[in-house]
């Protein structure tokens, strides 16, 4: 009798000792459990339902926390310590929310959105304006007027009216002034854009382009739009870099640049017999201040040009490009190595073109008094 008495009360005391999981009710085996607020939850649950606070380290539910793709935290933390960004909805710490106009946003979205002069490093994702398949990137670098928000402000939102066409960044090659870029645009577009508002815009701010020692203004051309493939867009680059070569007096005359300026910034590669040959020697000696720089995978960009705050010189330094382009796409090798330059530009039809031609004294002898440059 004192035998089962005392085995009834072991098991009544084994029965005290279950734990259940207050979260799914399973019986929970040696000590495989957390307490949260007090109460026993088995680590199943704990996997499969809980998180932990990245700040203080506390379990909490998941429907409970605030998180995103890098963050959980509990509601005391994110209220103390974190914000959002109003545009991608980030999670930030709050010392690291850059305000502006009265919302928070992370690094990213204000260099996007809200940053009047990004950084030289800064590259958005490109946006291409215009029905066609060939497309100019203009680089425009500006100097003497400042690097002043307020003033990029004011070129932004005039060039900006409509769509986000142009962007500023920073250009620690100018003395005083900034870079002023455009998202790609066809010929025809860059014809139809309010540039003349916006150069004349620069130059009421003070900014100044071609008087300067430091500007310059740089084309980019899409490679896709010289060949269907990448075979076909070697062949044309090389028979670009033929005529460069082959005109190089010529080239320099429209550039606006001096000898000196031009081996600083777009240095030529040299003259060789065969485009082929000058392709291989530019693939030998890659660089970016080269006249006609290769190092871009998506486009290939023409450095020569002194910068300038003229409209016509703009538009038809962009007709020059897409017609050195053409001639390079349409022509073979031995077309072009016999192209002269009179039998070049006679077929130019351009008015912007001819004009600016004529101003540097390289349409077929024909001399006009050129307007100052800016």
């Amino acid at each position: 009798m004192k035998e089962e008495v005392k085995t009834t009360v072991e098991e009544t005391e084994q029965a005290e000792e279950v734990l259940y999981c207050e979260h799914c009710g399973c019986i929970i085996d040696n000590e495989d459990y957390s307490e949260v607020d007090g109460e026993i939850i088995c680590t199943d649950c704990v996997e499969r339902y809980y998180c932990t606070c990245d700040h203080c380290g506390t379990l909490l539910l998941v429907e409970d926390c605030y998180a995103d793709d890098d963050h959980c935290l509990c509601e005391n933390c994110y209220e103390q310590y974190y914000t959002r960004c109003d545009n991608c909805d980030r999670i930030i710490r709050n010392e690291d929310a850059n305000a502006y106009d009265g919302a928070d946003y992370c690094d990213d979205c204000y260099n996007d959105r809200c940053c009047a002069i990004h950084p030289y490093s800064y590259k958005p994702n490109p946006i291409f304006y215009g029905a066609g398949n060939r497309y100019f990137g203009v680089e425009l670098e500006l100097d003497v007027g400042g690097q002043e928000t307020d003033n990029a402000e004011e070129i932004l939102d005039l060039g900006n009216h409509a769509d986000d066409c142009i962007y500023i960044k920073s250009d620690g090659s100018l003395n005083d002034g900034m870079e002023l870029v455009t998202h790609p645009m066809t010929l025809e577009f860059h014809k139809n854009y309010s540039w003349k508002k916006l150069l004349q815009k620069c130059i009421d701010l003070g900014y100044r382009s071609h008087q300067t020692s430091t500007c310059g203004l740089h084309v980019h051309v899409n490679r896709d739009s010289l060949g269907e493939n990448r075979e076909r867009q070697e062949e044309t680059i090389s028979r670009i870099l033929y005529f460069v070569e082959q005109h190089w007096n010529e080239m320099l005359s429209f550039s606006r640049r001096s000898e000196v300026a031009m081996n600083r910034w777009a240095a030529r590669y040299g003259y060789e017999s065969t485009p082929k040959k000058i392709l291989d020697k530019a693939k030998e000696s890659y660089g970016r201040y080269s006249a006609v720089n290769l190092c871009n995978h998506a486009t290939i960009e023409f450095r020569l040009f002194r910068g300038t705050l003229k409209y016509n010189t703009l538009i038809a330094t962009l007709q020059m490009v897409n017609r050195i382009c053409e001639v390079a796409f349409s022509c073979s090798d031995e077309a072009m190595q016999h192209l002269s330059w009179s039998a070049f530009v006679t077929a130019i039809t351009e008015p912007e073109l001819i004009q600016y031609l004529k101003e540097r004294r390289l349409y077929v002898n024909e001399e006009i008094t050129p307007e100052e440059e800016l």
